[in-house]
C-alpha cells in the first residue's frame, strides 16, 4: 500500500517536459506563458524554427490535446513550427485560485490573437497557419474573422457549423453502420433519439459514434487520449486531475 501511495504522489508532482528534437535550429519547449493577463501552457515543436508557424486550437471546451499530439505530428514538425496551447481555464492553463466567472468565447478569441502576436515575435516569423479542431474551430473562425491579417490560412477539422444537422448526420451514420454490422439493438436504440436530436435536446452518443468508426479516421482517438494523459511526458497526474475536473470530455 505504501508503494502505491508513493507512486501516486510521485505521479502528481513529476516534472513535465516535451522531448527534444535534433537539429541546430530545432525548438521543443513546454512552458507557462502569460497571455492576455493569464497563464497559458504552450508547447512549441519543430525541426527548424524558421519554418512557417501552425497554431492549433484544441476542442472541448476544455479538452487539451498537448499530451497526445506528438504521435500524429512528427511529419509536420519537419516542415512547420507547431504551437499547441491549453486554452484559459483548461488543462495546465487552469489555475486553482483564479476567477473564471468572466470566461467567454470572446475572451478565448482575444487570448488566441495575443498568443499569435507572441509566437510571431518570438520566432521572428510572419506566416501563421491557424488550425481549429471541433470546438476550437469556432474560436479559430472568430479569431480569423476578427484579425484576418494575422493569418495566411485557416483550416477547420471537425468544423462547427449547423450543430443539429451535424448530429443528425452522425446519427444516420451510426445507425447505418450498426445495421451493416448486424447490431439491430444498437440501431433501434439510436433511432429512438432522432426526435430529441432534431429538437436540439440531445447529441448522438459519442460512444456509439466511436464504436462504429465515426469519431476519427484510422486511429483510436479515445484510447490515445487517455494513454497520452497518463503516460506522456507533457502531463503529470495533477494536470490530468485538472483536465477531468474542469471541463474536459
Amino acid at each position: 500500500m505504501l508503494i502505491v501511495v508513493l507512486l501516486v504522489l510521485t505521479g502528481l508532482v513529476f516534472p513535465t517536459w516535451t522531448p527534444a528534437i535534433k537539429g541546430e535550429n530545432s525548438i521543443s519547449m513546454l512552458e507557462q506563458i502569460e497571455i492576455n493577463g493569464a497563464g497559458h501552457e504552450v508547447m512549441i515543436r519543430g525541426s527548424d524554427r524558421r519554418n512557417p508557424i501552425i497554431i492549433f486550437v484544441h476542442g472541448g471546451p476544455g479538452c487539451s490535446e498537448i499530451p497526445y499530439v506528438r504521435k500524429y505530428q512528427d511529419l509536420l514538425e519537419k516542415n512547420f513550427t507547431i504551437v499547441h496551447y491549453d486554452q484559459r481555464g483548461s488543462g495546465k492553463s487552469y489555475h486553482f485560485f483564479e476567477d473564471y466567472s468572466n470566461l467567454s468565447t470572446g475572451l478565448l478569441v482575444d487570448d488566441l490573437l495575443e498568443l499569435t502576436d507572441y509566437v510571431k515575435e518570438m520566432l521572428g516569423q510572419e506566416k501563421v497557419l491557424l488550425i481549429g479542431h471541433s470546438f476550437g474551430t469556432y474560436i479559430g473562425m472568430k479569431a480569423a474573422a476578427k484579425a484576418p491579417e494575422k493569418f495566411v490560412a485557416y483550416i477547420g477539422i471537425g468544423q462547427v457549423a449547423n450543430q443539429v444537422q451535424s448530429e443528425l448526420d452522425s446519427l444516420d451514420y451510426a445507425i447505418g453502420q450498426a445495421k451493416r454490422a448486424g447490431h439491430v439493438k444498437d440501431a433501434e436504440r439510436l433511432e429512438l433519439l432522432r426526435g430529441p436530436i432534431k429538437r436540439g435536446e440531445q447529441s448522438t452518443p459519442r460512444d456509439m459514434i466511436r464504436k462504429y468508426g465515426g469519431a476519427a479516421r484510422l486511429i483510436n482517438d479515445n484510447r490515445d487520449y487517455y494513454t497520452g494523459f497518463l503516460f506522456n511526458r507533457e502531463y503529470n497526474l495533477l494536470d490530468v486531475s485538472f483536465v477531468h475536473g474542469h471541463g474536459a470530455i
